[in-house]
């Protein structure tokens, strides 16, 4: 036999004895002790319970979370209603305070519409400030319309409030209704 006959054969060999090898390896991994079995069970039920009591716990703080914004917002309809009331309270308090005759007449309205704001604002209802004077801004106001400037710095902002804007807790339930100079 020559040399290279003779390392073909120990080659053959070699892999012959590995591939013995991997499949004996593999023999021992699947026939695994009844101990060893079950420890691999237990793992896998471990698992399992803990990504459900994970999603478990995921379910109750989004529901507990949709709750608290429910129970912040469920008088969101009746607050829009009351809104039309706060308006002509004002509105008659305005009027009232023209007529100098009518002081106990002004004084009962404004014990009445002190007690409902209030109430109102221990709701979590709050107003929304504008004042004359304020710049314009699409996303904060509501513009009515828009009349000339009575003088130049005026252009662009807020000349008159039509009707006041309110929150209900961090929301918006009314935009303030303005009008604005061009």
């Amino acid at each position: 036999m020559s040399k290279k006959d003779k390392a073909k054969k120990d080659e053959t060999i070699d892999v012959k004895d590995t591939a013995t090898a991997t499949a004996e390896a593999e023999q021992q991994e699947e026939v695994k002790s009844p101990e060893e079995q079950l420890q691999d069970e237990l793992a896998a039920e471990k698992d399992k319970f803990m990504r459900l009591f994970a999603e478990f716990e995921n379910y109750k703080k989004r529901t507990s979370k949709e709750r608290i914004d429910l129970f912040k917002t469920a008088s969101q309809d009746v607050m829009v209603a009351m809104l039309p009331v706060l308006d002509d309270f004002e509105r008659a308090l305005m009027h009232i305070e023209e007529d100098k005759e009518a002081e106990e007449l002004r004084k009962g309205v404004l014990l009445i519409y002190n007690k409902l704001i209030t109430t109102l604002e221990q709701k979590g209802l709050s107003k929304i400030e504008v004042n004359k004077g304020d710049a314009f801004n699409a996303d904060d106001h509501e513009a009515v319309t828009q009349i000339p400037a009575p003088s130049e710095d005026l252009k662009g902002k807020i000349i008159d409030v039509v009707e006041r804007g309110y929150k209900l807790g961090e929301k918006v339930i009314r935009f303030p209704k303005v009008v604005i100079g061009q």
